[in-house]
C-alpha cells in the first residue's frame, strides 16, 4: 500500500520501511517515468539520478531505478552527490555511445534535513521543479495500478558529474584564487563536501572545515542549520582572525551564513547580494522582514511570492528576475546561473562580497532597528489547518477596538497582517500540520501586542472548531 501522506507539497518524503519502501519505491520509478515520458514527448527520456548519504539511500536508488527503466528511461548514475550538483548536471550535455545527450529530468535520493530515518526524493522535469498538485496526480496513478510486479533491473549508465560542477565553480571564481580571508565550514557529516573543499583547494583558500566525511548517521549534530543548536561548534571557531562560517543542510542546498556579530538570514543575504547588481529584480517570500523590501526598493525591484523553494524557483523563471531566496537559507541565482538553490554556489557568491571590499556587518547595522520573532508553530489537525485559515481571516473582518488597526492583509501565502509599526503573519504549513506565525515591530513591545492580539484571535477560533466538532 502507498501512502498519500508521502506526497508531500514539494517533493516525495517519508520514513524508510513504514512508508517508503522497496516496491512502492519501484512504483513511483514506473510512473514517474512514464509521467516523464508523456511531458517531455520523449520515448526513451536520460534522467539524472543521484543520492545521499542516508543508509538506505542505495536501497532506494535500486528500486527507484528498477521501475525507471520498466518505464523504458535511460538513467545516468552520478553517485553519491549534493542536490546542487544533481541540478547542475540536468543542464549540461554527457557524451554517450559518441553521441552528445542532455537529460530530460533529474532525481535526487535524499532525505534533506529531515532525521535520519527519512528519505525521498526531489525531482525536476525539463529543468522545472515537479511538485504539488503534479505529485498528487502521480500518487494516484500509482494507487490505481499498485498492484503491478516489478522486477528489480539496475541497469545505468555511470556519468562524472562531480568533475564538471567543480571544473565550473574553479573557472567562475578564478577570481577568489588566493582570498586570504580565513573562514570556516560546518557540512554536517552531509554531503557538501562532496565537493566543497576539492573547490577551495584548487583556488588555495584559507578555511577551516568540520565534520565533512558523509555519514548517514550524523554523528556530531543534526544537519538542519536553522536551528541555532547546530551551529554551536560553528559559532566556536568565529574567534580571533576567523570571521566568517558557513554551514550547510544535509543535502547541501541550504545555507546558513554566520559573522562573528550576526546569523544572518536568507532574507538580508538577498539584500547583501542585491548591492552587487544593477536594477536588480528580486523575489522574496511573505516571512520576510519589510526592512529588506524597503531598502532593495531604493534601487531595484522586489516582488512577494510565496514560501517554498520550489515556488521560488518557478517565480524566478517566470519572471527572469535576478534572484530569489527564502528566509531559511533556501538561495536561488539566475544572475550568473542556473536558478535552482545551491548552498555551495553560495558560499562563493558570499567569498565575493567579502573580497570586494563589503563590510557585510556595517552593511547590516545600517538598517533600521526593527524587532522580529522567529516562526512560532501552532498546533492544528492536518484536515482543519485550511479551514482555520478561512475562520482566521473572516474574523479579522469584524474586528473590536481591542484589536491593533490593520492597515492591509497581504494574501499572498496565508495571511500577512500590516499594522501601522508592523506586521503578523499566520500561515498553514505546507508539509506539516501546524499554522506558523511570525511577527515584526519597530519594539519589540509593539510585536509583542500584535502577537498577543493574533494569538488570542486564532485561539478563540480553534476552540469554536473544537466544540462544533465535539
Amino acid at each position: 500500500m502507498i501512502s498519500k501522506s508521502i506526497f508531500r507539497q514539494y517533493d516525495i518524503r517519508g520514513i524508510v520501511e513504514e512508508q517508503l519502501t522497496k516496491e512502492n519505491t519501484k512504483l513511483i520509478g514506473y510512473y514517474l517515468g512514464l509521467t516523464i515520458q508523456e511531458k517531455t514527448k520523449v520515448k526513451n527520456p536520460y534522467i539524472i539520478v543521484a543520492y545521499d548519504i542516508r543508509k538506505h539511500s542505495t536501497m532506494l536508488f535500486e528500486a527507484l531505478i528498477s521501475g525507471l527503466n520498466l518505464a523504458g528511461c535511460k538513467i545516468l548514475n552520478i553517485g553519491l552527490v549534493a542536490t546542487g550538483v544533481n541540478y547542475f548536471a540536468s543542464y549540461q550535455e554527457f557524451e554517450i555511445d559518441g553521441k552528445k545527450i542532455k537529460p530530460q529530468a533529474s532525481i535526487m535520493i535524499t532525505g534533506s534535513h529531515n532525521a535520519k530515518q527519512y528519505n525521498g526524493f526531489k525531482i525536476t522535469i525539463e529543468n522545472q521543479p515537479y511538485f504539488a498538485d503534479d505529485l498528487i496526480k502521480l500518487y494516484e496513478k500509482i494507487k490505481k495500478n499498485e498492484n503491478i510486479k516489478i522486477d528489480d533491473k539496475h541497469n545505468f549508465i555511470e556519468v562524472d558529474a562531480k568533475t564538471l560542477y567543480i571544473d565550473y565553480m574553479c573557472k567562475q571564481f578564478k577570481e577568489l584564487k588566493g582570498l586570504k580571508e580565513k573562514f570556516v565550514i560546518d557540512c554536517g557529516n552531509g554531503m557538501a563536501d562532496t565537493v566543497i573543499t576539492k573547490i577551495f583547494d584548487k583556488l588555495n583558500l584559507n578555511y577551516k572545515a568540520l565534520y565533512t566525511t558523509p555519514n548517514g548517521d550524523f554523528p556530531n549534530h543534526h544537519p538542519d542549520p536553522s536551528n541555532e543548536k547546530n551551529l554551536h561548534d560553528l559559532k566556536s571557531h568565529l574567534k580571533d582572525d576567523c570571521h566568517y562560517g558557513f554551514a550547510y543542510d544535509g543535502d547541501a542546498d541550504r545555507i546558513a551564513v554566520l559573522t562573528q556579530k550576526h546569523n544572518i538570514k536568507g532574507d538580508t543575504l538577498a539584500l547583501l547580494f542585491s548591492k552587487t547588481m544593477k536594477n536588480p529584480v528580486i523575489i522574496g517570500e511573505v516571512t520576510y522582514s519589510q526592512n529588506v523590501f524597503d531598502e532593495i526598493n531604493t534601487y531595484g525591484t522586489t516582488i512577494m511570492d510565496k514560501t517554498g523553494y520550489s515556488n521560488l524557483r518557478l517565480k524566478l523563471k517566470e519572471l527572469n528576475a535576478d534572484l530569489a531566496a527564502e528566509v531559511s537559507g533556501h538561495i536561488f541565482f539566475n544572475d550568473r546561473y542556473y536558478g535552482y538553490d545551491d548552498a555551495i554556489y553560495a558560499t562563493f557568491r558570499v567569498l565575493e562580497l567579502i573580497k570586494s571590499g563589503m563590510n557585510i556587518d556595517k552593511e547590516i547595522e545600517k538598517l533600521p532597528k526593527i524587532y522580529t520573532s522567529s516562526n512560532i508553530e501552532i498546533q492544528i489537525k492536518e484536515d482543519k489547518k485550511f479551514l482555520l485559515m478561512s475562520k482566521i481571516e473572516e474574523a479579522l473582518k469584524r474586528l473590536n477596538r481591542d484589536f491593533p488597526i490593520i492597515k492591509n492583509i497581504c494574501k499572498v501565502d496565508g495571511l500577512r497582517i500590516n499594522f501601522e509599526y508592523g506586521w503578523a503573519l499566520v500561515r498553514a504549513s505546507n508539509t506539516n500540520p501546524i499554522l506558523v506565525t511570525k511577527y515584526e515591530a519597530s519594539t519589540y513591545a509593539t510585536a509583542k501586542t500584535y502577537q498577543n492580539s493574533l494569538e488570542k484571535l486564532i485561539q478563540k477560533e480553534i476552540d469554536e472548531l473544537n466544540s462544533t466538532a465535539s
